[in-house]
C-alpha cells in the first residue's frame, strides 16, 4: 500500500523525538530518527534503505510510536530468570556481614562463596559475587583476620 503514512506528532512529541535522535543508545535513536524522516514525509521503503533494515521494521517502529508515544521508542531491557543464586548469596552475606565489623571475621570472596554455598546449598562464582555485592554496596574484605 503505497501512500502518505498515517502518523502524526505534537510539537512536544517532535521536541521529544528530536532529543532521542541524539540518543547515545544507537537503536532508540534510529527509531526516533525513522518517526521524524516518516513525519517528513519517507516512505517505508526508503527509510529502510537508508538505516539498513526491513521495510516491516520501520512499519513496527511506526506503530509502536502511534501506540505508546516516544516512550515506546526507548530502549527496554527484555526481563530475564529471577537471578537465584544472586538473591541466595546477597541473603547470605548481608546476614555474615551485617555484624559490627570488630566483631567478625574478615570475609574474603573466596571464604564468602563458601560460606553461601554452605548455608544455602548455592554455589556462586567469586566474580559474580563480587559484581553482586559491589551493586548492594556491600564488601567482603572488612574486619579482623580469622585463625
Amino acid at each position: 500500500m503505497a501512500g502518505r503514512s498515517p502518523v502524526v506528532a505534537s510539537d512536544e512529541q517532535r521536541c521529544e523525538l528530536e532529543a532521542l535522535s541524539r540518543s547515545r543508545e544507537r537503536g532508540e535513536a534510529d527509531r526516533a530518527r525513522a518517526i521524524l524522516l516518516t513525519l517528513a514525509g519517507w516512505t517505508s521503503l526508503r527509510i529502510a534503505e537508508a538505516f539498513g533494515v526491513r521495510e516491516d521494521t520501520v512499519r513496527l517502529w511506526r506503530s509502536a510510536f502511534m501506540a505508546g508515544g516516544v516512550p515506546a521508542l526507548r530502549t527496554s531491557i527484555a526481563p530475564g530468570p529471577a537471578p537465584v543464586k544472586a538473591t541466595c548469596a546477597l541473603a547470605v552475606a548481608e546476614e555474615v556481614l551485617s555484624g559490627s565489623v570488630a566483631d567478625r571475621p574478615n570475609w574474603t570472596l573466596p571464604r564468602l562463596a563458601d560460606e553461601i554455598e554452605k548455608r544455602s546449598g548455592v554455589r556462586i562464582s567469586r566474580s559474580r559475587l563480587s559484581v553482586v555485592l559491589r551493586q548492594r554496596g556491600l564488601s567482603a574484605g572488612a574486619g579482623r583476620a580469622t585463625p
